[in-house]
């Protein structure tokens, strides 16, 4: 039947409010404001001669001081400095940064493995209507508490790699510049997610990665210091296809990658794709645009023979290719992007 009817609305209320004061007061104390001085040439604001100071949130997960935040918290920066909730600084360093999921690994030094830290959660088990709680330091206001509901999952994302997101958990609750990077906890104290953006000038739009995606991107972050993924050298654009084509070949889609330019010496020349080519499938699974692909292209492709199927004309064409390692990430975000 639900809560007894004889529970009146103040203590109902009541009720929330010690739940949430019992998750702020377990998760606060692992979450730290970071402060970065952006290296020469990335200057903010065009009048100072210094160069500017960026600052976000995030919170340490284990405590000999590594610390989970947003990528773009963190990118360009030269110096960081991370401020506990009891005031103590330390200097930080990068182990891990991923860009394309806008997630970053840090280690704070000079602790002597005492730091708080919280739980990740699994965010599998969120139900859309439960209970979120956004804990950061929006505009320097340290350890703010904002509460609201997890008012969807499985959303997408773009970041600003360009590639897209999945999984991403929507929540009306506050987040202003600042908050990046900061958890998203339930009433349990469990974090269930990163926040990461909002959408204005739109009200309660508000964003985070999930846990779950977290625990894959840090564990591989501890490991390799990145995250492997594979590429083909392709750079192309999504086009509908004539539904002659589609009817004729029995493609499972009507659209597929036009393939613009290829990089010399990569995968996709070895295989014999040419320019305009149209890319419709990769390893057995339909290609409908370049986050398709993304989506394909992962750590356990890298070096295993692949069929590609592409339509030159009216042909369908049948190639094989193998998956390189993406070294260069930078290089990387300019073979296969979207146009």
């Amino acid at each position: 039947m639900g809560l007894p009817a004889i529970l009146e609305d103040s203590e109902l209320i009541d009720a929330y409010s010690e739940a949430v004061i019992r998750a702020v007061e377990i998760v606060s104390p692992a979450v730290v404001r970071i402060d970065g001085v952006r290296a020469p040439g990335r200057r903010q604001r065009n009048t100072e001669s210094e160069p500017a100071a960026g600052s976000g949130s995030g919170f340490v997960i284990a405590p000999d001081g590594f610390i989970v935040t947003n990528s773009h918290v963190v990118s360009g920066a030269r110096e960081l400095t991370v401020t506990g909730s009891d005031g103590q600084r330390h200097r930080a360093d990068v182990v891990g940064d991923d860009p394309d999921t806008d997630l970053a690994l840090l280690r704070a030094s000079q602790n002597e493995g005492h730091l708080p830290f919280v739980t990740l959660g699994d965010s599998d088990a969120v139900r859309v209507g439960q209970v979120a709680i956004a804990i950061g330091n929006p505009y320097g206001f340290e350890c703010s508490v904002t509460s609201g509901v997890v008012s969807a999952r499985g959303r997408s994302l773009r970041a600003r790699s360009g590639r897209l997101m999945d999984d991403i958990i929507q929540t009306d609750a506050a987040l202003n510049p600042g908050n990046s990077g900061g958890p998203l906890v339930t009433t349990r104290g469990e974090v269930i997610g990163v926040n990461t953006a909002m959408i204005l000038p739109a009200q309660g739009l508000c964003f985070a990665i999930a846990s779950n995606t977290v625990r894959f991107i840090v564990s591989r972050l501890l490991r390799d210091g990145r995250i492997r993924r594979s590429y083909l050298g392709v750079a192309g654009q999504k086009v509908p296809l004539p539904r002659r084509l589609v009817l004729h070949h029995r493609l499972p889609a009507a659209s597929g990658i036009r393939v613009l330019s290829i990089e010399p010496g990569s995968p996709a020349e070895s295989s014999g794709l040419r320019q305009h080519d149209i890319i419709v499938a990769f390893d057995g699974q339909p290609v409908t645009g370049v986050d398709d692909l993304h989506r394909l292209l992962t750590e356990d492709r890298i070096g295993v023979r692949s069929e590609l199927i592409a339509i030159a004309g009216a042909d369908r064409r049948q190639l094989s290719v193998v998956p390189a390692d993406v070294v260069d990430r930078s290089s990387s975000r300019s073979r296969e992007v979207p146009r």
